[in-house]
């Protein structure tokens, strides 16, 4: 039987006359990887802030592991963790203090082994004594990554993961969390503009446009759905308002 990790009910957000999300409902089965995709100012980020209780939706209810977040979000923090490479961490501390603060805040035993197996897993060693502001793009990612594995979340919520990454660091990464959910059953949700990441982690997507969600399938479904070879094209179509006119193309084309 399904067993949702997150359930989102009708859920709005109003800044104002800015709708930023309209009537969603969605839910994250326990053990899935899902993706949450829509263009620039589709509502991802306004969407994910909600579910960590940053932003209070105008309507609507979010539950996660069958907690009302709005009521009663500090159950469920400690279970759950974010990583954005968008969102800077202090930029006079090191790496190493700055991980030191938040397993201190998670309430992290053993601290100094947890961090020398993310810095060993990561490949951090080397800018562990390094202050934050002084780091690349794609070393800041690699931090907050390990800044979300901290602790062991049973739900990881992510913007842009590989941001920044190269290749061979982002294909890492990407095994590392594959590996990850397989070794703890953990669920997450991930926001991102790399298709190709989207069709090799994740078993569903969601697909927002304009503050709603307009389609959602698996990889292949939408792929079969829309007629098209990768998720890339599937994006463009459903961010250009071509979605339903490929998906009538595709189901002739089936017939």
């Amino acid at each position: 039987m399904p067993d949702p990790v997150i359930s989102v009910v009708n859920v709005s957000k109003h800044f104002g006359a800015l709708v930023a999300v309209d009537n969603i409902s969605f839910e994250v089965n326990r053990g899935t990887t899902v993706a949450l995709l829509g263009g620039n100012g589709a509502g991802k980020t306004t969407t994910l802030s909600m579910l960590l209780g940053l932003l209070l939706p105008t309507a609507g209810q979010i539950n996660i592991f069958g907690v009302d977040v709005q009521r009663q979000r500090y159950r469920v923090l400690p279970r759950m963790n974010f990583s954005s490479p968008y969102v800077d961490l202090p930029r006079r501390l090191t790496v190493r203090e700055n991980l030191t603060v938040y397993a201190h805040l998670y309430g992290l035993r053993r601290i100094r082994e947890r961090l020398r197996q993310l810095a060993e897993e990561l490949n951090l060693g080397e800018i562990m004594r390094r202050p934050y502001g002084q780091l690349s793009a794609g070393q800041k990612t690699r931090v907050a990554i390990a800044k979300s594995l901290l602790n062991e979340p049973e739900l990881l919520l992510f913007d842009e993961p590989t941001a920044s990454l190269d290749p061979d660091t982002a294909d890492y990464v990407r095994g590392m969390l594959e590996n990850y959910k397989t070794r703890t059953g953990a669920t997450i949700l991930l926001a991102s503009h790399n298709m190709s990441e989207v069709e090799r982690l994740c078993d569903d997507v969601l697909m927002l446009r304009a503050g709603k969600l307009v389609d959602r399938g698996t990889p292949e479904a939408l792929l079969t759905r829309y007629g098209r070879r990768n998720m890339e094209e599937v994006f463009i179509d459903i961010a250009r308002e071509r979605h339903l006119d490929a998906a009538l193309d595709a189901r002739k084309s089936a017939k």
